[in-house]
């Protein structure tokens, strides 16, 4: 469940800013980010969210947003698996809209994306190019869809290892199972680590968005860097997470505080 949680936060502040808007639900004026395609199937951790907020609620009511109790799990989450820990600001307000299309068209980015995509992405949210590969080391932990990886599994490309797809297909078949699940980090799945860097020297990234950071692009030395010194993969990742969790908060008369993170009051 942390990876889930992480990814909760990171497709939050990606839309509109950290504002809890990917928890709402459909509503007379809500249209939820949660159908979006990059979001359907693939976020999980709701309930998570909405008990952590039922708790916070009995002990201090209407004082503590849905936008920070994610941003504390996110933290804690990290800590739970072996990550580091960071201090979070507090004082973010919920948002009183979602926005579907932004979640469906590009604010967050693709599984296919290009070196170039993702820099552009991550840049436009105020995060440097070292910000971007130390947040993607989170899928060190974690599990993806075969239908998001089946096509580089399959392409026999100069980028993949011959081993580690054939492996991958086992899981993956060609025309059937889009829905099966496969570790982002084969070796250590459930630990958070750097070897997710390792793999990506060795060609075993397992989504194309996880190999371009290591193509020979201008990403390759932070890569090498991570692989070689996880303190430093640790204090940058803390690090990044910081910035990303202050990308556009409502704050002060801006925004609401959410008492069911689900619903508008």
């Amino acid at each position: 469940m942390a990876a889930s949680i992480l990814h909760l936060h990171f497709h939050d502040c990606f839309v509109q800013g950290c504002d809890a808007s990917i928890l709402l639900d459909d509503g007379p004026s809500i249209i939820s980010e949660k159908n979006a395609l990059p979001n359907k199937g693939s976020v999980r951790g709701y309930e998570v969210i909405k008990a952590a907020k039922s708790e916070v609620e009995k002990l201090c009511p209407g004082v503590v947003s849905c936008a920070d109790v994610l941003t504390v799990a996110a933290r804690d989450a990290s800590e739970m698996v072996g990550g580091p820990s960071w201090s979070v600001k507090l004082g973010r307000k919920d948002s009183t809209s979602a926005s579907l299309l932004l979640a469906k068209t590009g604010a967050l980015p693709s599984f296919k994306a290009s070196l170039d995509s993702l820099m552009s992405t991550f840049g436009d949210n105020g995060l440097s190019a070292r910000d971007m590969v130390a947040l993607s080391g989170a899928h060190t932990i974690g599990q993806a869809q075969c239908f998001l990886f089946r096509g580089r599994i399959y392409n026999n490309g100069s980028d993949i290892d011959a081993g580690f797809a054939s492996t991958r297909r086992r899981g993956c078949p060609i025309n059937d199972g889009n829905g099966n699940l496969a570790p982002l980090d084969l070796l250590t799945p459930n630990s958070f680590d750097y070897n997710y860097f390792k793999n990506l020297i060795q060609k075993k990234g397992l989504l194309e968005s996880d190999q371009v950071l290591f193509s020979g692009g201008s990403t390759d030395s932070i890569v090498r860097e991570y692989s070689n010194n996880p303190s430093k993969f640790n204090s940058d990742f803390a690090a990044a997470m910081v910035k990303m969790s202050e990308i556009r908060p409502l704050t002060g008369q801006e925004g609401v505080i959410r008492r069911i993170c689900g619903a508008l009051p």
